[in-house]
């Protein structure tokens, strides 16, 4: 192969490659679950003292498999000027949806 189908083949890769990485970026962002099981009551913890620069990220029920499953409370680095959302689900007609927690202005 002479130099200018290898430089012609090298650029199409490369090319190639560059239009691809964008939708690749992209893969699995937004993915919710939704289910006809409704969770369990929440479970009460206890809360431990405050931290400075943290916040408390409640405990909440996640559905892994075959079942709910307890995720234990956790502190989260703190975002001035936002609050935290916590983790819930919500029922949206016959099947409950699980809002992952996040930070809201």
């Amino acid at each position: 192969m002479n130099s200018t189908a290898r430089a012609w083949l090298m650029a199409l890769c490369i090319g190639g490659g560059m239009a691809a990485a964008p939708g690749l970026a992209c893969a699995g962002v937004g993915v919710g679950i939704d289910i006809n099981i409704a969770p369990p009551a929440p479970r009460v913890e206890v809360v431990p003292p405050p931290r400075v620069g943290y916040v408390w990220a409640p405990g909440y029920w996640a559905y892994q498999e075959r079942g709910h499953v307890w995720i234990p409370g956790r502190w989260v680095v703190e975002r001035r000027g936002y609050h935290w959302v916590p983790d819930h689900w919500e029922q949206r007609g016959p099947r409950w949806h699980h809002e992952r927690g996040h930070w809201e202005r």
